[in-house]
């Protein structure tokens, strides 16, 4: 059995939140959903120009291999919306900078993947962790973010 985690950050620190319920706090807030330590839904307000919702590991369309698990992903976008609220989250920060965190943030996202162009590699031994375990990649995504990490992930 994988991972199973949900974590609220309120803007100021990280509480634990029950899975599928909405933030009920003021913006800015950013929920991290980890599920089976193979998907990571990244729930953030406000959203700018991204959707609010961004995905990590694999995009539920992908894992389940069903068109209507999610909406379809726009990374892109929502690299562009996260480096926003990241922006906002710190105060603010110059075009150059928010262009650079959007460039590294857009590393992280998954994307909508055909199922049958996935493939396995049995060597795990070659993979690095944040690969096989989307709570590594949380962890380091939020690190990316400049914010703290919940303690239950791995540091």
């Amino acid at each position: 059995m994988g991972f199973f985690g949900t974590y609220l950050f309120d803007g100021s620190r990280w509480k634990v939140h029950q899975p599928a319920e909405q933030a009920a706090i003021a913006e800015p807030w950013l929920l991290v959903d980890i599920h089976d330590s193979d998907i990571t839904t990244l729930t953030y307000r406000p959203a700018g120009p991204g959707s609010g919702i961004a995905y990590l590991g694999y995009t539920p369309r992908t894992y389940f291999e069903n068109p209507d698990a999610s909406a379809p992903t726009d990374v892109v976008r929502e690299a562009a919306g996260l480096s926003v609220w990241w922006a906002q989250q710190r105060g603010g920060a110059s075009d150059t900078e928010r262009t650079a965190k959007e460039g590294e943030l857009t590393a992280y996202l998954a994307d909508d993947l055909d199922p049958a162009n996935i493939e396995i590699d049995d060597d795990d031994d070659a993979l690095d962790d944040a690969e096989i375990f989307v709570e590594v990649k949380a962890a380091r995504f939020l690190r990316a973010l400049d914010l703290p990490v919940p303690g239950d992930l791995p540091r």
